[in-house]
């Protein structure tokens, strides 16, 4: 996420709920900013530690809550009887300290217990703030997804994630449902954004960008990602909820694969070995050569290529199939320089050192064995 705090600050946050799936990225990127002290609390702990840390806390991210109780008389406990509690701490601090709470989209769903706990916890943090001028900020989040958090518990991003990739069967009641997603990264973001700014009164924040997608375009998205270790067609996965996705698939990722096999293809001149590829941006590849061993020796109408030497060194050759031109280019794995072949001209490359020679290639097409555009001829 890059640097969230400039310059250096001297503050401390107090994070209730840090053990929780937003309270852990977010006490993650607050430790990583020059001057910030993250105190935690969570719900487990000692009234008087709350005390303690409210006490000396320039700024309080409220996350601690009930979602899911064995007892639903804990939504009460958790949730509204708790924020009391840190108002009231606040309040006999003698200080204003700046209080976010993290609600519930679902606040005005009369039918739901958890709903009606967290709506009864805003009249608090509203009744407060209006009576005592601490500025309050509360958003209503629903959908929040990426790493770290629980699967089979109350996000179906973490569920499917999780389950597809460990094999497992995942559950679509409704593939056509739409449900609308927030990545957890602009959540923490936007909460940082506030904690290094000021406001008055209670306001409520709005985190963006948020996404749309129906259950089962998530789930195709995600098989997508689990498929391209075998096909190596990595979908586009750059930017936007596709870039946010991917992250949190890689995060359920069992230690054991973290790594995957690719294939190798090998003859007396050396090795090939295909390492990803992309629907519209091409395919990266390296091979190997021996001493001695010049590989290539052919042209492309439209195809182009990019190589890069990183260990040996390396002749390139070029001759032009009209007029017979020729040129060559020497490089070595000591001298980062890429050799990018042009489209009618024959080329090949030669190992020239006495060491094997590794190079990376970058193609500007997925290869097609049906259309190669790949036409042999010595250079």
């Amino acid at each position: 996420m890059g640097p969230l705090l400039s310059p250096k600050v001297d503050m401390k946050v107090l994070v209730t709920g840090s053990n929780g799936f937003i309270g852990k990225n977010l006490h993650l990127a607050l430790s990583e900013i020059e001057g910030v002290d993250v105190l935690t609390f969570d719900r487990d702990e000692s009234p008087l530690l709350l005390e303690e840390s409210v006490n000396r806390a320039d700024y309080i991210v409220h996350l601690a809550g009930e979602n899911r109780p064995a007892d639903p008389r804990l939504f009460v406990e958790g949730n509204v009887d708790l924020t009391k509690s840190l108002c009231q701490l606040i309040q006999k601090s003698g200080r204003l300290i700046p209080l976010i709470y993290s609600s519930s989209l679902q606040v005005n769903d009369s039918k739901s217990q958890y709903a009606q706990s967290k709506r009864a916890a805003e009249l608090v943090l509203e009744e407060f703030s209006s009576s005592t001028k601490n500025p309050t900020l509360i958003y209503r989040l629903a959908n929040v997804f990426g790493k770290w958090i629980r699967p089979s518990y109350n996000s179906v991003v973490g569920t499917f994630c999780h389950n597809i990739a460990r094999d497992l069967p995942i559950q679509i009641h409704d593939e056509n449902s739409s449900i609308q997603l927030i990545y957890i990264d602009d959540v923490v973001m936007d909460i940082i954004s506030y904690i290094k700014s000021s406001w008055s009164g209670c306001i409520f924040g709005e985190v963006s960008p948020q996404y749309s997608i129906t259950v089962g375009d998530l789930a195709k998205q995600l098989y997508e990602f689990k498929k391209s270790r075998s096909t190596l067609i990595i979908p586009r996965v750059g930017n936007g909820l596709a870039r946010a996705l991917y992250s949190t698939y890689v995060s359920y990722l069992p230690v054991m694969d973290f790594s995957y096999p690719v294939p190798k293809y090998g003859d007396e001149r050396g090795d090939f070995v295909e390492m990803l590829k992309t629907p519209d941006c091409g395919q990266f590849s390296y091979f190997t050569a021996l001493p001695g061993v010049t590989r290539g020796g052919h042209y492309h109408h439209t195809k182009t290529e990019k190589f890069l030497v990183i260990t040996g060194k390396a002749r390139f050759g070029f001759r032009h199939m009209i007029n017979g031109e020729v040129y060559e280019v020497f490089t070595s794995g000591d001298k980062p320089e890429i050799v990018e072949t042009v489209p009618g001209w024959t080329h090949d490359i030669t190992n020239t050192g006495d060491e094997k020679m590794v190079v990376i290639l970058w193609a500007n097409e997925i290869y097609n064995r049906d259309a190669p555009d790949t036409i042999a001829a010595k250079v």
